[in-house]
């Protein structure tokens, strides 16, 4: 049996630059020592990038199911039957079709852990809207099928020294503020506290929360939302040992450069996160998806239809969203496994085990 991890991958919108990006990076025979790749798409579609970017490259396996992929081989699982008629650069109903059944398949496959992680090449969030996938993005669709007890996905965008979360993502600007609250902001820390812990492995995580109104509030003449819900919030994780600080102005904090000073950032919205991280980090970002119970990453920017099929893509991105989701998938193996047999408590918590014990000393003195 093979030890190498099986990384399912997304063809994402036919439209646009998924299949380029897939022909550049397996180009480089050397990946195929690191994982087994099985990717979810169309022999169809992939045929017709390579002939546009006349590509040659890459030999595709193509296969009806995970478990027939081979070891050395770029598996492409043939899940779209229907021939899907590309449009580079547009956006149609088809396409988004086809990167929903893409997707579905997958998400099937891990799971009924036919593969062991996912990284999801971008879709056009307009296009696949149907009965079937009214969602958001990605995330939102993957928490609606793996969080359980309570979990909440929480999105990451991260390279090794700079990780931006998101208290809130994929939501209009005016609805922002209104869902900003103190319980939103705890979960969130929490969230992001543990996924530090034990997805990236960094023992004593600082985190820095940003603030939402301009110069965080300007103690209560921008907004209030800083004295009354966020300063709180960070109070409260506090108190539950979380390194956290803030709010912090976001334009201070990333123009002198206090970011270097912390191991994660939660921004209050997409925009606020996204613009300064991808401005840093645009070719090396990886989108990640923490809270879950299963891996999932993918590049840190869209479909890019303004390029699709102009052999312009850069597929860095996709490695490194790659790279990524094999060192969390490893991570969360070690950080169970040195935790899963824990030493009998110790020491007594005030309170609770104090009346214990005093009830222990009544007995043997009755």
């Amino acid at each position: 049996m093979s030890d190498l991890i099986k990384v399912g991958i997304t063809h994402g919108d036919v439209n646009g630059i998924g299949y380029e990006i897939l022909l550049k990076a397996f180009s480089d025979a050397r990946l195929l020592e690191l994982f087994q790749p099985v990717i979810y798409g169309s022999s169809k579609s992939a045929s017709y990038h390579r002939k546009v970017l006349d590509n040659n490259s890459v030999n595709f396996h193509i296969i009806n199911r995970a478990d027939e992929a081979q070891e050395g081989r770029v598996n492409l699982v043939n899940c779209v039957k229907e021939e899907t008629r590309i449009e580079l650069g547009t956006v149609r109903a088809e396409a988004g079709e086809s990167s929903f059944i893409a997707l579905d398949t997958a998400t099937n496959d891990l799971l009924n852990n036919r593969i062991d992680l996912l990284v999801t090449l971008p879709i056009n969030k307009d296009s696949i809207q149907s009965e079937r996938f009214n969602f958001p993005g990605h995330t939102e669709f993957l928490e609606k099928h793996f969080a359980h007890k309570g979990d909440k996905a929480l999105m990451i965008m991260a390279t090794e020294s700079l990780r931006v979360a998101l208290a809130t993502s994929h939501l209009p600007l005016s609805e922002v503020p209104s869902k900003i609250t103190k319980e939103l902001i705890l979960e969130k820390l929490r969230t992001l506290d543990h996924s530090l812990k034990r997805d990236f492995r960094i023992e004593n995580p600082r985190i820095a929360v940003l603030g939402l109104n301009p110069h965080a509030g300007e103690n209560g003449l921008l907004g209030k939302e800083e004295i009354e819900v966020i300063a709180p919030a960070v109070k409260e994780a506090q108190d539950e040992w979380i390194l956290c600080a803030g709010p912090y102005a976001p334009d201070g904090f990333f123009g002198t450069g206090r970011f270097k000073d912390f191991d994660a950032i939660l921004a209050m919205y997409h925009d606020q996160g996204l613009i300064p991280f991808k401005t840093l980090a645009m070719d090396m970002g990886v989108n990640y998806t923490a809270g879950l119970p299963i891996v999932r990453t993918s590049p840190d920017h869209g479909t890019a239809f303004d390029i699709a099929g102009k052999n312009e893509a850069s597929d860095e991105s996709f490695r490194q969203a790659i790279y990524m989701a094999i060192d969390v998938f490893r991570n969360r193996l070690a950080y169970d496994e040195a935790r899963k047999n824990p030493l009998k408590k110790m020491f007594f918590d005030r309170g609770k085990d104090d009346e214990k014990l005093d009830l222990t000393k009544e007995e043997e003195e009755s």
